[in-house]
């Protein structure tokens, strides 16, 4: 279990939170559960709903679609961030690949975060396209013809 001095002290240097004020850390901090995983756990599988994102306090984690591994996360990785911001399945499943301690952090309690604090969410969009830009790299590496950027988004009708 981590002290309330040890959360903030952990959350601070996690990248999604770095530019965030210490007041708001400390109410984040405490309010996200924590959680402990055996090793070759299951912490959540492709095509389940989720609304909660995970940060890795120790240990490490797969993040994988069956046997093909994506990554692999360690302390202050976090990982599960698409499904707070939509309806959609879980797209990758995450697996303990030793014991770990995880926060985790709601979608109701990050959506009360944003509404205090919007920085939050800037941040986790830079996340988001972080991880989408490696991923882009990596198809590419593997098959230059075909990738995410050759994808074409229809225009935004509303």
């Amino acid at each position: 279990m981590l002290t309330s001095v040890q959360r903030l002290l952990f959350v601070r240097k996690v990248p999604i939170f770095q530019e965030l004020r210490d007041d708001f850390l400390v109410r984040l901090a405490s309010v996200m559960d924590e959680l402990s995983f055996p090793p070759n756990q299951s912490i959540f599988t492709e095509g389940q709903e989720g609304r909660s994102l995970y940060i890795v306090v120790s240990g490490q984690v797969k993040v994988h679609h069956g046997d093909r591994e994506l990554a692999r996360l360690g302390k202050e990785d976090c990982f599960g961030e698409m499904s707070l911001f939509d309806a959609e399945p879980r797209s990758a499943s995450v697996t303990t690949l030793e014991p770990c301690e995880c926060l985790m952090l709601t979608q109701m309690q990050l959506y009360d975060a944003i509404d205090e604090t919007p920085g939050i969410a800037v941040n986790i969009i830079r996340l988001l396209s972080r991880r989408i830009r490696e991923l882009n790299q990596k198809a590419n590496a593997q098959n230059p013809k075909s990738s995410i950027s050759e994808v074409k988004v229809p225009p935004d009708r509303s």
